[in-house]
């Protein structure tokens, strides 16, 4: 198994330590977190470093994954996931082996897609996106960088979320239709038509 250091200690990253100990891929080496933080522990994996020890610890475990939640903002994720591409650290692509995603599909570097997922054939996730619990990307549609799809949430055929998009739990894209880069849609939200203007909320 290979060592992975996940960065953001909340609510989200218990989460992802709970897919995590379901494969037989990975094995949790720490957590970094604010320094005030540092020495605690989340699930019993320790808070072994702050941000600014990132530097240090991409020589000496080369893995990690961002598990900063995303909602109002993806600039936490981004800033984060920046900042180890520039050190030279790898950011796998982690799935769920209670998620399905199609061998005519592509993931993006950094980005984890949780159980009951689906990403259907010829779609197209970006890096450093979260793809929820029984989140479903479906057939031909695109998901670019740095997205959040809540749990539930449905992008459908050959639909376009651009970069930093949130789509809250249960909202439901309509098949070809375009959303902007940075927008927030809430959730329950149907969205029937495009949305061409970044970084608006429809809620």
């Amino acid at each position: 198994m290979k060592d992975i250091v996940l960065v953001g200690g909340g609510g989200h990253c218990r989460s992802c330590i709970d897919l995590l100990e379901q494969q037989a891929e990975y094995r949790i080496a720490g957590i970094v977190d604010v320094a005030e933080k540092k020495g605690g522990q989340v699930l019993g994996y320790d808070i072994l470093a702050e941000d600014a020890d990132i530097p240090l610890l991409v020589p000496r475990f080369k893995n990690f994954l961002i598990t900063i939640g995303q909602i109002k903002s993806a600039g936490l994720r981004k800033k984060s996931f920046a900042n180890i591409c520039e050190l030279g650290g790898i950011l796998p692509i982690v799935v769920s082996p209670l998620a399905y995603v199609s061998r005519y599909a592509e993931i993006g570097k950094g980005t984890i897609i949780l159980p009951y997922a689906m990403v259907g054939a010829g779609a197209k996730v970006g890096e450093n996106c979260i793809i929820n619990t029984q989140a479903l990307v479906e057939h031909d549609a695109v998901v670019g960088d740095h997205c959040h799809l809540a749990t539930g949430s449905i992008v459908n055929g050959g639909a376009q979320v651009g970069d930093e998009v949130f789509l809250g739990s249960g909202a439901v894209v309509r098949e070809l239709t375009v959303i902007a880069k940075k927008n927030i849609i809430g959730c329950g939200v149907a969205v029937t038509g495009n949305i061409e203007t970044a970084g608006g909320m429809v809620i």
